[in-house]
């Protein structure tokens, strides 16, 4: 079973920047489909960004142009740039897994599909 583990969350102004990473214990590259979800307080978890098997992504409408996920050379960590950050792009950001080559597919923002999950890293983003 893959871990993973979140890290470069914090508190920037609108506008600024930030960069996550996400270490799995493992390859992630063309093995995992690798998903970066969020989840706001009294809000459903919802996806963000994802990379499939294949190295293809995709993103939500509402961060797309801003945030960018992928993978370094060594495979082992998903990183999301966040560019451009608004108040509402707020709460906590999990990357997610999905077992051992099972790919993104269309429902890849569906939390439900996916087994592995890191302990997640707060993005809080002032007006």
């Amino acid at each position: 079973q893959v871990q993973l583990v979140e890290s470069g969350g914090g508190s920037v102004q609108a506008g600024g920047s930030l960069r996550l990473s996400c270490a799995a214990s493992e390859k992630i590259y063309s093995t995992y489909c690798m998903v970066w979800f969020r989840q706001a307080p009294g809000k459903e978890r919802e996806g963000v960004a994802a990379i499939d098997t294949d190295g293809s992504t995709s993103y939500a409408d509402s961060v797309k142009g801003r945030f960018t996920i992928s993978q370094d050379n060594a495979k082992t960590t998903l990183t999301l740039k966040m560019n451009n950050l608004k108040p509402e792009d707020t709460g906590m950001y999990y990357c997610a897994a999905r077992p051992r080559f099972s790919s993104c597919g269309s429902r890849w923002a569906l939390p439900e599909f996916y087994s592995y999950w890191g302990q997640g890293t707060q993005v809080t983003v002032s007006s």
